[in-house]
């Protein structure tokens, strides 16, 4: 297998992107892979907000959301799955499983000792993020979740679409896709989509992450998923705020109303009526909502 990384120079001068790059390669679950993450704000911060992105996006996603966060005396920190990003990319689609992932994300959380943290997640950060802290108690104290879902083994038909659509790219259209959901992206913007994948052999991840999704009972990551639902249903005692781009095909509103349902004391949600699945392009208004509901807004 071959192990990709890319050209720092594609990622200069990224609109709305100016955070310093950070990167760890001696974590036992990544095996000399390195891995790229944002870590911004104060260090003794009141809250730490942890942004976990899904599929096909990276940390990028959240630029309008860390000023918020950081402006409000938060930490914010935001890891590169590995695939993406300024991450590592292995070439073969075999590397990426499920558990794979989560463990990086929990030995990343261990490593950097984060604690107080408000989980920010959308698409896959969802997937492996609120699987995260049933493992981790004392850890996490605030949710604010976003257009995504918990791995069970039920898929809903519209993401039976895309998986179908994904699986028929050989080199999925990254800018073109973010774009499609949010027509007034600049040119830059769209590029910096882009940034990660110089072609498509740095692509693995992206065909790898819709088939990694549980589909059916014994799939993986469909146990400790559902063992995830009980434990928000039942034993969260944190605070939560969702919000939902309404016009997401794929994980919208029916699918996000009943996790609403799942999560203990979550609030009705935050309808953002022109946000598609990566509603984190409109995140401003969404991380100063959450702020203003958890009482850290300045």
């Amino acid at each position: 297998m071959q192990l990709l990384r890319t050209p720092e120079e594609r990622f200069r001068d990224l609109p709305g992107y100016p955070w310093e790059a950070r990167y760890f390669d001696d974590l036992p679950a990544l095996k000399g892979l390195r891995a790229h993450y944002l870590d911004e704000g104060p260090s003794r911060a009141p809250a730490t907000a942890l942004c976990l992105h899904g599929n096909p996006s990276w940390s990028y996603l959240y630029r309008h959301m860390i000023p918020v966060f950081v402006g409000a005396g938060l930490r914010v920190v935001a890891p590169d799955l590995i695939g993406f990003g300024r991450s590592d990319k292995p070439s073969e689609a075999t590397w990426h499983t499920f558990d794979r992932h989560r463990a990086m994300l929990m030995r990343f959380i261990e490593r950097l000792d984060l604690r107080n943290i408000l989980l920010v997640c959308q698409d896959w950060g969802g997937l492996l993020g609120l699987t995260l802290p049933h493992e981790m108690p004392g850890r996490f104290t605030r949710l604010l979740v976003m257009n995504t879902g918990l791995g069970t083994g039920q898929v809903t038909e519209g993401f039976r679409q895309w998986r179908a659509y994904s699986n028929s790219q050989d080199d999925l259209p990254v800018g073109k896709l973010l774009a499609r959901g949010k027509p007034d992206l600049s040119a830059a913007e769209i590029a910096a989509y882009d940034a990660p994948f110089p072609n498509a052999t740095f692509k693995a991840a992206l065909k790898a992450f819709p088939n990694l999704v549980p589909d059916g009972e014994g799939a993986p990551g469909a146990a400790i998923s559902r063992r995830a639902q009980d434990f928000w249903h039942y034993e969260w005692a944190g605070d939560s705020f969702m919000a939902i781009g309404m016009k997401d095909p794929v994980l919208g509103e029916a699918p996000m109303r009943a996790l609403q349902q799942t999560i203990r004391g979550c609030p009705s949600p935050m309808e953002v009526a022109e946000g598609g699945h990566f509603v984190q392009e409109w995140g401003a208004p969404i991380a100063h909502a959450a702020l203003q509901h958890f009482g850290l807004a300045r």
